[in-house]
């Protein structure tokens, strides 16, 4: 999927969420034109764009589009989820949360890329997609350009000092646990102030069906990023990370960041039904940038 037609496509899927009930199998535009499924149908890949690093290497950074209103989708790291030229493993998530979800991973390439391209293929209910992610110069990206894609944030000077969130977990990057045993985990976060907070409130108010922002200020949440989420509990339930309308969201009318602990520690216990290896991520966000760190976990039978 290239950058313009992707960007379409979601500018066309916040569109037709504004028509949302609670949880429909199918939602429409007023126009008809554009169908919102709940479940059944693929994820598109989607290439952010690139960054220089400070060493002279670059950052190519990718995201995807789940089609589903609901569905989470586990494709694991293979023929239907993979980065070429090989090796097809470098980072890319299995579980994949609903809706649009940015800037969620990206490749380190050398200084001497040119013009090669890294292309990651997902295939799911049946239809395979391509993001492409090269260094051409229109996909350049930067803060100011992260900003605005997240949250709308850098028209005002003082959105353009804001400073992404810094987050932490504590303890060892790889823990080992039995099935049904609780796990507790802990990350801390913090964050500039920037911007202050803000609940989630409709923009455009002369379009038919209005399109919601996001709620601005920092807020924190764990998420499944690799693995088969629906195996995975986390007490306390966390809110969702990804645009929903409707309810539970950082993107829901009035919706606004639940206030920050004094020590600016967020614990989290986390049970797992099934074996298997699991990554869980925590996500820190202010509304403009997401911050992100990642603990592997081994489930075992025993």
């Amino acid at each position: 999927m290239r950058r313009q037609s992707a960007r379409r496509l979601v500018y066309l899927g916040i569109i037709s969420l504004g028509t949302a009930t609670l949880a429909p199998p199918v939602v429409t535009t007023l126009s008809g034109q554009t169908i919102i499924y709940s479940r059944g149908q693929n994820v598109a890949p989607s290439f952010e764009g690139w960054e220089q690093n400070s060493d002279g290497t670059f950052s190519l950074w990718f995201g995807y589009m789940n089609r589903n209103m609901d569905e989470k989708l586990h494709i694991p790291v293979g023929p239907n989820n993979k980065l070429e030229p090989a090796p097809i493993e470098r980072g890319q998530p299995t579980y994949f949360q609903p809706r649009r979800n940015r800037y969620v991973f990206s490749v380190p390439v050398p200084s001497d890329f040119g013009t090669n391209e890294v292309v990651w293929t997902l295939t799911a209910h049946g239809k395979t997609e391509s993001a492409y992610g090269s260094l051409k110069v229109d996909y350049v990206v930067d803060d100011l350009m992260k900003m605005m894609d997240i949250g709308g944030l850098g028209v005002t000077e003082i959105e353009r000092k804001n400073q992404a969130p810094v987050v932490s977990i504590e303890g060892e990057a790889h823990r080992t646990i039995a099935i049904g045993k609780p796990l507790s985990l802990a990350a801390r976060a913090s964050d500039d102030g920037i911007p202050e907070p803000k609940a989630a409130a409709s923009l455009w108010p002369g379009l038919a069906t209005p399109v919601k922002d996001n709620s601005w200020g920092l807020r924190v949440a764990w998420l499944v990023y690799r693995g088969v989420g629906d195996q995975v509990t986390f007490d306390p339930a966390q809110f969702k990370t990804y645009p929903d309308y409707r309810g539970e969201s950082p993107w829901t009318s009035g919706w606004a960041p639940p206030p920050l602990p004094d020590d600016g520690r967020f614990p989290v216990t986390t049970t797992f039904a099934a074996p298997g290896t699991y990554v869980l991520r925590v996500m820190a966000h202010d509304g403009g940038f997401i911050s992100t760190d990642d603990v592997t976990v081994t489930v075992t039978t025993e």
